[in-house]
């Protein structure tokens, strides 16, 4: 039986049949999001107060930083409470301004991965057209597309699934309203749907992800024409910690979105959910400052210290 009018809400189920794994995912997302707020509130603040960050490489990175805040506060906190108490519920409203949200920044983050793949390829392979090329205008243009295609992304996807004739229970298997997770939910057909998030995987997961893939294609290529191991080594550093964020981020993204139909994953789906929702926006600025020496030598210009990292 299916219930064609708008529930009152939702049970968010999430890992709610491990109850002991709950009190300790709760210390463990806690202690993530802390981390996700201090850390990329500190690039943040870098980028913005320190003038030799005033680049195009670190106006994405705060873009980036400022995303994954957003990301993480949309979930996190309703995330803490349903993994502390027993109660697990999610009003219709509140169900849809996350699915909302979550997916616009998902879509945005997506976007401007390969954008800033795009800012690397120009930066190694045609550097010295860089500052011609990467102006601060094309800069604003890049993150304002990236932006509207999340929000569009979601204008387009959310009230399709909200529509759906969800199951009487209204348990949702997942931590957070997730568009496959609602989906999973229907009692009625849901051809539809599943297209529209395929069509959308293609177009937001697909090729984003291919685009990065050419330009670090390119990226390696030029690399290897360099002469000088030093060379080499100085090109690469560039781009490794923007490399390893898009792995971490796409590899977890893919697990939960393009998952194949069975019990087993769509159990591993909630860990990569995890994984993207709370882990990845943890481990960016993390990645980007332990690898960046500008960014430290930012911060400890900002403490006053006159002693900078080599």
């Amino acid at each position: 039986m299916a219930n064609h009018s708008s529930p009152a809400g939702f049970f968010l189920l999430g890992f709610s049949e491990h109850p002991h794994l709950e009190k300790i995912l709760f210390v463990v997302v806690l202690c993530s999001y802390l981390l996700t707020l201090l850390g990329n509130t500190l690039i943040l603040l870098l980028s913005t107060l320190d003038p030799r960050l005033y680049s195009p490489m670190y106006f994405f990175l705060s873009n980036l930083s400022f995303l994954d805040l957003c990301f993480t506060t949309t979930c996190v906190p309703q995330m803490l409470v349903n993994l502390w108490g027993p109660t697990k519920t999610i009003s219709f409203l509140g169900c849809f301004v996350q699915l909302f949200i979550f997916l616009a920044l998902g879509t945005t983050e997506c976007i401007l991965l390969a954008v800033m793949a795009f800012d690397r390829y120009v930066a190694v392979c045609q550097p010295l057209h860089y500052a011609t090329i990467i102006h601060p205008r094309l800069c604003w243009q890049l993150a304002a597309v990236a932006w509207i295609i999340g929000l569009v992304e979601s204008v387009v996807q959310v009230p399709p699934t909200l529509r759906l004739p969800f199951c009487p229970h209204h348990r949702v298997d997942d931590f957070v309203c997730e568009v496959p997770a609602l989906i999973r939910l229907s009692c009625g057909d849901t051809t539809y749907n599943e297209i529209q998030m395929a069509v959308a995987s293609v177009f937001i997961l697909v090729v984003p992800l291919s685009l990065i893939l050419v330009s670090y294609g390119a990226i390696a290529r030029a690399v290897m024409r360099i002469s000088s191991a030093k060379g080499r080594r100085k090109a690469f550093g560039t781009c490794s910690s923007h490399l390893i964020v898009v792995t971490l981020f796409y590899s977890s993204v893919i697990a939960v979105y393009l998952q194949p139909k069975n019990p087993y994953a769509q159990e591993r789906g909630k860990f990569f959910g995890l994984f993207y929702a709370v882990g990845t926006p943890t481990l960016n600025p993390l990645i980007y400052t332990l690898r960046n020496k500008e960014v430290k030598r930012a911060f400890w210009r900002l403490l006053g210290k006159d002693v900078e990292p080599s």
